[in-house]
């Protein structure tokens, strides 16, 4: 089986080595116990945002396909990302060594074995403090909030009856799932955007608590206009699914929602 890992990066030099070397290691480690029947071959993306410090060549250096996304955004170095990988399974992680990499290679057990579309990591499960400072846990709980009350129509058959964690990057799902959504963010609101939809599709999604560490780095999120962002997005994100329930799912995805795998 072939694997993708994609990682977006912007100046992210004093960490991105560590995590791509943390990640291998797990990687072949998993594939001489877990996966020694079946191995998956893991590439590396690395979708980097014209970095100034060196993140590219250090990327490369440790193995990793790097491709030089200019346009500004989170999501829009996602999408790119994802049109280019090879793999039947994909994974992300951020560069700054917030996210256990090491860990991927046994979720994507999991991912197999029970059947699942598409896993997304929980770091409000065990967050540190020196992980997240108060403006973003709260930013961050707040939209978990939002989405609940907003979408709650949609989110019953999940456990907890919510998604506990909107604004997660770590992520293992089948490649098909790419497929089967409707994504248009750019920004950071495509994070919540890609889970919604995969709700929306009626595609089996679970979360899992996983450690969230210390960013390396300064941070680059900023709180207050990210946050908002995010909120105006899910508000219109929610009329536009009052509206395709009267007229139909858009083009592609009208014969998946006819054949009712859509929760309603």
């Amino acid at each position: 089986m072939r694997g993708s890992l994609v990682i977006p990066t912007l100046n992210e030099a004093s960490s991105i080595g560590h995590v791509l070397k943390m990640f291998r290691g797990a990687a072949e480690e998993a594939n001489r116990t877990i996966f020694p029947h079946d191995p998956i071959d893991w590439e590396v993306l690395v979708v980097d945002g014209a970095s100034a410090d060196g993140t590219a060549a250090i990327a490369a250096a440790e193995g990793a396909r790097v491709i030089i996304e200019r346009r500004k955004g989170y999501g829009r170095a996602y999408q790119t990302g994802f049109a280019a990988v090879t793999g039947d399974l994909i994974a992300t992680a951020d560069g700054d060594a917030t996210y256990p990499v090491e860990t991927i290679p046994t979720l994507a057990k999991r991912v197999l074995e029970e059947g699942v579309d598409f896993l997304s990591g929980n770091r409000m499960a065990y967050l540190d403090r020196r992980s997240m400072t108060m403006e973003h846990r709260v930013g961050n709980r707040a939209l978990n909030a939002f989405l609940s009350l907003a979408y709650h129509r949609f989110l019953k058959e999940l456990p907890g009856r919510s998604i506990e964690d909107s604004q997660s990057g770590f992520w293992i799902f089948r490649r098909e799932v790419l497929s089967r959504v409707h994504l248009t963010q750019d920004g950071m609101a495509f994070s919540e955007e890609l889970k919604i939809e995969v709700v929306l599709r009626g595609l089996k999604f679970v979360e899992v608590p996983i450690r969230y560490g210390e960013r390396w780095g300064a941070p680059k999120l900023s709180s207050w206009r990210d946050g908002l962002g995010n909120i105006v997005f899910l508000a219109r994100k929610r009329f536009e699914v009052k509206r395709e329930d009267r007229q139909g799912a858009p083009t592609p995805f009208a014969e998946a929602s006819a054949e009712g795998r859509r929760p309603r």
